[in-house]
C-alpha cells in the first residue's frame, strides 16, 4: 500500500519562502509521476507542479519562476520549494503520485482528481 505524508506547511508573510516535503512509503519514487496540487476554500483543485521519472518538471503559470519541484530518490521524498509567496498561494497543498505515463500538462490537469495516490495535505497560509 502506498502512503504519502506531507509536511512543511506554515503561516508566512507575503514575499517569504517555504519548502514542503512529501515522504513516500510503499514504492519507489522513480517509477511514478509525482506532483503537488492545492485547494483553497471555495476553489477547485489546481495542479501546481509535476515531475516525471526523468526529473522533467512542469509548472502552472501561476507559480512558474517562484516554485521549484524536486525529488530525492534515495530518501523517497518529494519537495516543493516556494519562494516569493503571495496571499493567493494560500491553500491546502497535497502531494500526489500515479504510475501512468502522461505529459506534464496532463499531469497538472488531472492530479487533483485522478492521480491514484494522494496525501492528507499540509496547510500554507500567506498573509499580506
Amino acid at each position: 500500500q502506498v502512503q504519502l505524508v506531507e509536511s512543511g506547511g506554515a503561516s508566512v508573510q507575503a514575499g517569504g519562502s517555504l519548502r514542503l516535503s512529501c515522504a513516500a512509503y510503499g514504492y519507489t519514487y522513480s517509477t511514478y509521476y509525482m506532483g503537488w496540487f492545492r485547494q483553497a476554500p471555495g476553489k477547485e483543485r489546481e495542479g501546481v507542479a509535476a515531475i516525471d521519472s526523468d526529473h522533467t518538471a512542469t509548472y502552472a503559470d501561476s507559480v512558474k519562476g517562484r516554485f521549484s519541484i524536486s525529488q530525492d530518490n534515495a530518501k523517497n521524498t518529494l519537495y516543493l520549494q516556494m519562494n516569493s509567496l503571495k496571499p493567493e498561494d494560500t491553500a491546502m497543498y497535497y502531494c500526489a503520485a500515479d504510475p501512468r505515463w502522461m505529459t506534464g500538462r496532463e499531469a497538472l490537469a488531472v492530479m487533483g482528481t485522478d492521480f491514484r495516490y494522494r496525501g492528507q495535505g499540509t496547510q500554507v497560509t500567506v498573509s499580506s
